[in-house]
């Protein structure tokens, strides 16, 4: 038997450490059931944290850890699946193809930006979305002290005021300061349609990005878009243009396109419709988890968002129950009423809030240490020790938070 596993994200790191966790309680072998993992790389890209300096330190090795509980990982990236012979193919680094038989496959391809046909978007927009995005605009960043101070050259524009948005422009003034010299006369505006910043976090917490963005001198346009990009700039859906070199787009997100392969419906955002255990109704042996599944959290109407936070605990929901079928136990329906955000304020600190109504328990200094713990050590990696590795996966306790 064998449970194929698509995505080395967080998802597709938890769903290979559960499903090896069950596959340990039931006594059964590696070679009774293959566990494999496939992905470009063996290595977890801490997204979350890409909006930071020097992003190429934000991975994390999996190669030990996938040895230590004896699941096969599978260089490649899979480019069709193929749900009738239970079937997906793998294009290698190489270029050569190569296909995997699957008895159960769990779709953990994670989530890309959503980059819309804007004139010049393309050719003149950074984003912050996956590690090479992040480090060219580091480079970028890096680069403009080469450059003459004209033309925008100190002046930041981040299209996008929802939570990667808000991260990434409070991030900008101190990592301008520390490239241009604490002299230079920087500008950060974010740009947001909404009427509103942080249009879902809602009016409770709003006042405190306000007034982090205030202290940190981070101006808004509110209830415009952008409608182009050029080598000048910026032009806005209201007609304003800003003169600036660098625009970072950070305006939503869509399921990875793999899943537009999965015969079965997808939501507004490509993600698969799962039932409880994350299958996908309609389509036998395969099951979809983290950014890839609209699930349902709790019986409330509140559904998994596209994070971290329940990409981990969905994760190992899915790895265990797509084994617990191959094993003939019982699987688990996926929960997570527990809902918290941990919002980064650059030097204004952080907003801590917790449920689904986003009541603040902590802001500042104090939310900033939460904050780099959770950076720093929660949404890590296990360690390559198969015992704490193993039970570091049971779903039932897994949480980022």
């Amino acid at each position: 038997m064998r449970l194929v596993i698509i995505g080395a994200g967080f998802a597709g790191m938890y769903a290979a450490l559960s499903a090896a966790r069950l596959r340990e309680i039931q006594g059964v072998s590696p070679d009774e059931l293959d566990i494999a993992l496939v992905a470009p790389e063996p290595t977890l890209v801490v997204r979350p944290r890409l909006y930071e300096q020097n992003p190429e330190t934000l991975t994390a090795p999996l190669l030990d850890v996938l040895k230590a509980i004896d699941v096969s990982y599978v260089q490649g990236s899979v480019d069709t699946v193929e749900t009738q012979s239970r079937m997906v193919r793998i294009a290698t680094a190489k270029g050569t193809k190569k296909t995997l038989s699957y008895d159960r496959l769990v779709v953990a391809t994670g989530s890309r930006l959503f980059r819309p046909s804007i004139p010049g978007l393309a050719e003149h927009g950074f984003s912050v979305d996956s590690l090479d995005d992040a480090i060219a605009l580091d480079k970028h960043l890096h680069g403009l002290a080469k450059r003459p101070t004209v033309n925008g050259r100190d002046t930041v524009v981040v299209a996008g005021g929802g939570f990667t948005g808000i991260e990434a422009a409070t991030e900008m003034p101190a990592r301008l300061r520390a490239i241009l010299g604490p002299n230079a006369k920087t500008r950060v505006i974010i740009v947001e349609r909404n009427s509103a910043i942080a249009p879902d976090m809602g009016a409770g917490p709003r006042p405190v990005i306000e007034s982090a963005l205030h202290k940190l001198g981070v101006e808004t346009r509110l209830g415009a878009g952008v409608a182009s990009l050029d080598e000048s700039g910026v032009t806005l859906s209201n007609g304003e243009h800003i003169e600036t070199e660098t625009v970072i787009w950070a305006a939503g997100i869509r399921a990875a396109p793999l899943t537009a392969q999965i015969p079965a419906e997808r939501d507004n955002f490509g993600r698969l419709l799962v039932d409880p255990c994350l299958r996908v109704p309609g389509v036998e042996g395969v099951f979809a988890t983290g950014d890839a599944a609209r699930a349902a959290c709790d019986d409330e109407g509140n559904y998994a968002l596209m994070s971290c936070q329940h990409a981990t605990r969905m994760g190992a929901f899915a790895g265990n129950n797509a084994a617990a079928e191959l094993l003939g136990v019982p699987t688990r329906p996926y929960h997570q009423k527990a809902y918290v955000t941990c919002l980064d304020l650059g030097e204004a600190g952080a907003l801590f809030t917790r449920g689904w109504d986003r009541k603040i328990e902590m802001v500042g200094d104090v939310a900033k240490k939460t904050k780099r713990e959770i950076n720093t050590v929660w949404i890590y990696p296990p360690k390559a020790e198969r015992a704490a590795a193993l039970a570091s996966a049971d779903p039932e306790r897994v949480t980022s938070l």
